[in-house]
């Protein structure tokens, strides 16, 4: 689907345009597909299914589901599915031509966020659906695992713009994606506990340990890493906690953003 193939109303929304588009060549890319569901969805359930076998699922087993889920979707749908994307878009001149048309730049750039979002926001039903249907303590503060997901979304898709800028084919973005992969894999709150406590600190200020912290923040009413045996925080005193993890997300938005601003490439002669 082209600006050109639309009607007149349509013409008047660019970006739902866009973002129709770029949903049904992500449909029919079965590969993004089977990793868009089964990453997110499959991996987490499994996890929940293993640990919790003997019970219903505990508040830590919960939030260590929630937080695979949020790992799978962020990193291997919203990223670098968006990274893949953008950069094939890019090299098939798409980009260029559409900036010939109504849409502004800004549209351009945020339609392709659009199905990794969507792919992500139903894993995220399925997940935690299933996760408190099988009797996991409610949540301490739902609003701070929501806030997550879309700060996420946020972050990690201006990362993808900001990648693409030093990404010159599709087949290059498995190595280009390799640091912020890693960066973010570092966030894990299992691996952030066995860092030494220099490292854990700095490990701490990376896009996904503050995910992670708001969705253990949210879902136990503890810090991520901070044993079971210690009392939850209640629902207001989460939201204080959460300042810290809120600001990284922003200081991450700002600085993919600026990187996109500098970085972005429309054609690959430019």
């Amino acid at each position: 689907m082209t600006l050109t193939d639309q009607t007149p109303a349509t013409r008047r929304r660019p970006l739902a345009s866009l973002a129709k588009a770029e949903y049904l060549q992500f449909r029919r890319n079965s590969t993004l597909m089977v990793m868009g569901t089964t990453f997110p969805i499959g991996l987490p359930l499994i996890m929940l299914f293993i640990g919790g076998r003997d019970g219903s699922p505990t508040a830590q087993l919960a939030m260590t589901t929630i937080e695979m889920l949020a790992l799978m979707a962020l990193l291997f749908v919203q990223y670098y599915s968006m990274l893949s994307m953008i950069t094939t878009r890019r090299g098939e001149g798409v980009l260029k031509r559409l900036r010939t048309g109504e849409a502004t730049d800004w549209q351009i750039q945020a339609a392709p966020a659009v199905p990794g979002a969507l792919l992500t926001a139903v894993s995220t039903v399925v997940v935690v659906g299933v996760v408190y249907a099988l009797g996991a303590p409610a949540p301490v503060n739902p609003v701070l695992p929501i806030l997550a997901i879309v700060g996420g979304i946020v972050v990690f898709s201006l990362l993808a713009l900001a990648t693409s800028g030093f990404t010159k084919n599709a087949e290059s973005a498995q190595i280009t994606s390799l640091p912020i992969m890693a960066v973010s894999m570092v966030g894990l709150s299992s691996i952030v506990a066995v860092l030494p406590d220099r490292f854990a600190q700095i490990a701490e200020w990376t896009p996904f340990a503050a995910v992670s912290e708001l969705i253990s923040l949210g879902v136990t009413g503890r810090s991520a890493g901070v044993a079971e045996t210690e009392a939850a925080l209640d629902f207001a005193a989460t939201f204080t906690h959460s300042l810290q993890p809120l600001a990284t997300l922003g200081v991450w938005a700002a600085l993919a953003l600026a990187a996109t601003t500098t970085r972005f490439r429309w054609d690959d002669r430019g």
